[in-house]
């Protein structure tokens, strides 16, 4: 009998006293974490698409309260996440904006001419390769869907030949922007409503010859802007959207239409 009971009070023993060791390292090596972590963590939306440039929303989480990180950080949550990241940290979240993707073309198939018909692989940056696409107009959208592909969102979808993304759906994480060959894709202020959705600077002339929605650099906008919004440079009219304060003047004085905005229509009307 002693035979078995010997070994089991040894190997009982010796679980106790790794148990005792084991606690005593716990407490000893235990890392502190700052309840500030946690709360923002629970503010954060969970989404883990990585757009702030850190590990999901738990780096984000540890990057804000060790203040390596804004509390605007999250693209996704927007402004009311960052108010409330703002009152745990307690510090001021004036001015913080939502930014989004917008693909800065228009130029669809029924306004946009090609060079040629492209029957190749269906990737923009494949297609940027052949004399930089088929596309007339250099700076165009090719088409091809390559940001919709990377998007893991659905956020982009595929209009007559252009991408087109969904500003409620977008999380600015940037992949879009960072695999476009044309460079077309930018961030923009979430709630501004008026956009020049062309990037070419070609002369007003040779925009003509290739499209029919493209800045022509007439400056019109420019010229017309209550609030001196808008500047000019290589060809192409631009927003300061600091400036903005969506009128829409600039859209309705646009001769090719090339200015985007959510409330053209209700102008128009």
């Amino acid at each position: 009998m002693t035979d078995i009971l010997n070994p089991m009070l040894v190997l009982g023993g010796m679980g106790l006293v790794s148990a005792v060791l084991l606690a005593i390292a716990s407490n000893v090596f235990a890392v502190e974490i700052d309840p500030k972590v946690e709360e923002i963590r629970t503010v954060l939306p969970g989404a883990n698409c990585g757009a702030c440039g850190f590990p999901g929303c738990d780096g984000l989480a540890n990057a804000i309260a060790e203040g390596k990180a804004s509390v605007n950080a999250c693209n996704v949550g927007g402004k009311p996440v960052a108010e409330q990241i703002a009152d745990i940290m307690g510090v001021n979240a004036a001015n913080v904006d939502r930014k989004v993707a917008t693909v800065l073309c228009q130029g669809s198939c029924n306004k946009a001419k090609e060079k040629f018909k492209y029957e190749g692989i269906k990737d923009c940056r494949a297609a940027n390769i052949l004399q930089g696409g088929s596309k007339a107009c250099s700076f165009g959208c090719l088409g091809c869907g390559t940001c919709k592909d990377v998007c893991q969102f659905g956020a982009i979808e595929m209009i007559d030949g252009i991408a087109f993304i969904n500003k409620d759906k977008c999380t600015a994480c940037m992949k879009c922007i960072e695999v476009c060959p044309k460079a077309i894709i930018e961030l923009v202020p979430y709630d501004n409503e008026f956009i020049v959705k062309c990037k070419s600077k070609d002369s007003g002339k040779e925009v003509r010859q290739k499209c029919s929605i493209g800045c022509i650099g007439c400056q019109i906008c420019v010229k017309n802007c209550p609030e001196e919004a808008f500047s000019f440079e290589n060809n192409l009219a631009k927003i300061n959207y600091e400036k903005c304060i969506n009128c829409g003047i600039c859209a309705e004085k646009c001769p090719t239409k090339a200015i985007y905005g959510n409330k053209v229509e209700d102008l128009a009307d």
